[in-house]
């Protein structure tokens, strides 16, 4: 019986090469891409669903708690702390010349500690805490993927999720708020330092127009926001670290992939979070003052 092999190479069918095989080629390669990124979306969504079933069905013990809460909390108050204290101080470099051209460099502490406490201390903050753990969890966790020991885990009755996730999960989004609040507070310790002691604007008005223009609510959005991106970070960096390839080229794909998706939904949360929560205060407060 004759096959495929029998026919001569030339009368075989060759794959073309025209301007339709490339918008084939394209749609085929687009299509690919969209069946990935849903595939990946319904892995993490039920990552996700595996990970709160765990959370409410029992805590994990403090053996595993307290360790993941020294590493993602205590350990980054030092990188978390420098870095408001110097985006406070760069806030006040580049606002102070355009200020002063208007005669409004008073104002400049309200626009600061406003920004700080609202958008830059939390998406900053996050961002840190993205870099500095969520990278070192999808690496620590990809190995022990690539070396089985997960795998053992199971095998021993524990259930990889509860063990190892949902204490990584609790760290994340019960002391992000502890850091936002120290990236607002040393923001703007740094800004009202280099504002009042360094470019000589008045103290009196710098914190009197602080004092009129931020108020306790500017303080609820940045915390309540940051709840959102320790837990995206937090799962998204677990998922990259239990979804590893083999290798450690793979090992190193999941810490870069963990970072690089973290920042991209932090921002795009603090999108969505920035509009409804801004819709949320003005309908409740119509008449509150207003910058400019």
């Amino acid at each position: 019986m004759a096959g495929n092999s029998d026919i001569p190479i030339d009368d075989q069918p060759q794959r073309g090469s025209g301007p339709v095989q490339a918008v084939a080629d394209w749609i085929g390669d687009c299509g690919g891409v969209t069946i990935d990124w849903i595939e990946g979306l319904g892995n993490i969504s039920i990552f996700t669903m595996q990970t709160f079933r765990w959370l409410f069905r029992r805590l994990p013990s403090s053996e595993t708690l307290l360790p993941n809460f020294y590493h993602i909390g205590v350990l980054s108050l030092p990188v978390i702390a420098l870095t408001g204290t110097f985006i406070g101080m760069v806030l006040v470099v580049q606002s102070y010349t355009q200020f002063r051209a208007m005669n409004m460099e008073t104002t400049i502490g309200a626009v600061i500690n406003l920004s700080l406490v609202r958008e830059l201390g939390p998406v900053l903050a996050a961002t840190m805490l993205a870099g500095r753990v969520g990278s070192s969890m999808a690496a620590e966790l990809g190995t022990m993927r690539v070396t089985e020991q997960i795998d053992a885990l199971a095998s021993m009755g524990a259930n990889p999720i509860h063990y190892l996730v949902v204490p990584r999960f609790l760290g994340c989004l019960v002391l992000i708020p502890t850091l936002v609040i120290m990236a607002d507070f040393m923001g703007v310790v740094g800004g009202a330092f280099y504002g009042v002691y360094l470019m000589g604007i008045d103290s009196h008005h710098y914190w009197t127009n602080s004092n009129d223009f931020v108020g306790n609510f500017d303080l609820f959005v940045g915390v309540f926001k940051s709840l959102f991106f320790g837990a995206a970070i937090a799962l998204i960096a677990c998922h990259q670290g239990f979804s590893c390839d083999a290798g450690a080229e793979g090992v190193g794909r999941a810490a870069t992939s963990a970072f690089v998706y973290s920042f991209v939904i932090i921002l795009l949360l603090d999108l969505i979070l920035g509009i409804a929560l801004d819709g949320i205060y003005y309908a409740i407060w119509p008449e509150a003052p207003k910058l400019f």
